[in-house]
């Protein structure tokens, strides 16, 4: 490896700071609890909401030209997490289940 590669990392950054805002107006803004419902939710959801969306592009698209839909189990670990998520309201047991399934896929030489 020739110098230092950041990978991913200048991404995740660039994510935090689009989404963090959104994320932290309920806890530093005095009065929320004023606003009207829809805007909570719409404040508590953006940034889950734009994570997913790009994890979602970036795990069921292919960079091919033109962009198909990747088959595989990348896409069968993400519904995975998907239903998980619904089913139980939490976000770190689904996304630790599909991370599993995809290594152990990859271990096995199936993915």
């Amino acid at each position: 490896m020739n110098g230092l590669e950041l990978g991913l990392i200048p991404l995740a950054g660039l994510m935090w700071l689009c989404t963090y805002p959104s994320r932290a107006i309920p806890m530093l803004a005095p009065g929320i609890d004023r606003l009207p419902a829809w805007a909570v939710d719409y404040l508590r959801l953006a940034g889950p909401a734009s994570l997913a969306a790009l994890a979602a592009v970036n795990c069921l698209i292919t960079s091919s030209q033109p962009p198909a839909l990747s088959l595989g189990i990348v896409p069968a670990a993400v519904a995975l997490c998907v239903v998980i998520v619904a089913r139980t309201k939490m976000l770190l047991p689904g996304v630790a289940v599909a991370v599993v399934v995809v290594a152990a896929a990859r271990g096995f030489g199936a993915a």
